[in-house]
């Protein structure tokens, strides 16, 4: 059971704050959302350009990311039918090749490391070593250590950092490795290589990131007796006893509304976003200071719609290449039917980031023509860049608890604490803690 008075406001539509409606919800707990964009996502969303439905930023999924899958059959009609699942591989055209066989891990890993191409024997024994010694350290290392000062300890080759290491860390951490925590990647490498085959296959949406999980989210919410709000931004939250008063403008509304009066707080934005509704409580200001010190990377997504599909069709719905600027393109044709569209991303920082927004796309179109040919006319292009799309997960970097210091006040989002960098999972889990840390005070004060 519930208190009568409990009413729990989510600032933020992004998939930590629908995670924990959706958590909440489930439990009839009265939740309602305020998201300020008209797209249910954050930094996860659909963008609509051309008549196309794109998203802000291209994201994968793995077979680790077990909550937020979970989620997504809870309130996806489709189920995981939303996502094309495939068993490891890693294609980097015209390198490092490999595909894992249907068997047990860890022997899924060593045979498709056996069978792998563009990659010597020498470098593929130093490799199955050192993920030995990682496992048999239970995933810990160093944690002052960078992930190039730990690739060189293991004495990875030149190759297979080039090939491998360098692209997986960039895309799991969205840092470059001569920056990017070791920790932090052996931990990715431990959820995704050293439990289940299964967990390490690669899923990738069949629909914008809107679609496959917020927007149903936001219909299971409202069917349990929840409410979503789109075009709500919240100018200040106001603290009197153990309420909260959120006050914010509605989209082309002249007169500020009545604040709207609530029992539990999550505020589920962007860290970035963070600080200016926190209140100006000596008690929160060390979780302000945790927040002001994060160092962000970017995240820029280049979709080229050509007249016609490819004359060559990509190697794999997701392709990597190792010279930029471009790091992975994505088949947009095979995974979501959009004919003649390709989407590129290119993670963390870099010299593309001088680049105006025509050039970067002729520079990725000169790229994907150098390997594959001639391409049909461009009909559009189309850059997304999310200056401050993740947190750098450097090393020994502090991040504040979902829990705060304010009675009845949490915090959700990747950047929150936790042994992964930013990543969907991140702030799904997030929000699920949030939820769960809600519903054990409730039942404590019954």
């Amino acid at each position: 059971m519930n208190a009568p008075s409990t009413r729990v406001a989510i600032i933020g539509g992004g998939y930590a704050g629908m995670a924990a409606a959706v958590s909440l919800a489930k439990e009839r707990i009265p939740v309602t959302v305020f998201e300020a964009g008209p797209v249910l996502g954050g930094r996860a969303r659909r963008i609509e350009f051309q008549d196309q439905a794109l998203d802000n930023g291209l994201h994968i999924l793995i077979g680790a990311y077990h909550e937020t899958l979970r989620l997504i059959r809870l309130v996806n009609p489709l189920g995981e039918k939303a996502l094309w699942r495939t068993p490891l591989q890693w294609h980097m055209h015209e390198g490092f090749q490999m595909r894992a066989p249907n068997l047990p891990a860890p022997m899924h890993l060593i045979a498709g490391l056996c069978l792998a191409q563009g990659v010597s024997v020498t470098e593929r024994l130093k490799m199955l070593l050192m993920m030995r010694k990682l496992h048999q350290s239970r995933y810990q290392c160093d944690s002052a250590l960078s992930v190039t000062q730990w690739l060189k300890i293991h004495q990875q080759g030149e190759q297979l950092t080039r090939d491998l290491w360098n692209p997986l860390c960039v895309a799991a951490l969205n840092t470059p490795a001569d920056k990017a925590s070791a920790q932090t990647f052996a931990h990715v490498l431990g959820a995704s290589l050293g439990q289940t085959a299964s967990d390490s296959d690669l899923l990738i949406s069949k629909t914008d990131l809107s679609a496959l999980f917020p927007e149903p989210a936001a219909q299971f919410i409202q069917q349990h007796s929840g409410q979503v709000f789109t075009h709500h931004r919240i100018e200040r939250l106001e603290c009197r006893g153990q309420d909260f008063f959120l006050h914010f403008k509605e989209k082309n509304d002249q007169k500020d509304p009545a604040p709207h009066q609530f029992s539990h707080v999550i505020c589920a934005l962007a860290p970035q976003q963070v600080n200016r509704l926190l209140p100006e409580v000596p008690s929160l200001q060390g979780t302000r200071d945790l927040i002001e010190a994060f160092d962000y990377q970017p995240i820029t997504s280049v979709y080229l719609q050509f007249t016609a599909p490819l004359p060559v069709r990509l190697p794999c719905p997701m392709t990597g290449l190792v010279q930029g600027p471009a790091h992975w393109l994505f088949d947009r044709q095979t995974l979501c039917g959009q004919k003649g569209l390709i989407g590129a991303v290119i993670s963390a920082e870099g010299a593309h980031d001088h680049l105006a927004q025509a050039a970067l796309a002729q520079s990725v179109h000169d790229q994907i023509q150098s390997h594959w040919g001639p391409l049909p006319p461009l009909l559009w292009h189309k850059v997304v860049t999310e200056k401050r799309a993740t947190f750098s997960a450097v090393p020994k970097l502090q991040r504040p608890t979902q829990k705060t210091e304010w009675p009845h006040l949490w915090l959700a989002g990747d950047y929150t604490q936790s042994p992964y960098p930013a990543t969907l999972e991140s702030a799904v889990q997030s929000g699920i803690a949030c939820a769960q840390g809600i519903r054990q005070s409730l039942s404590r004060a019954l």
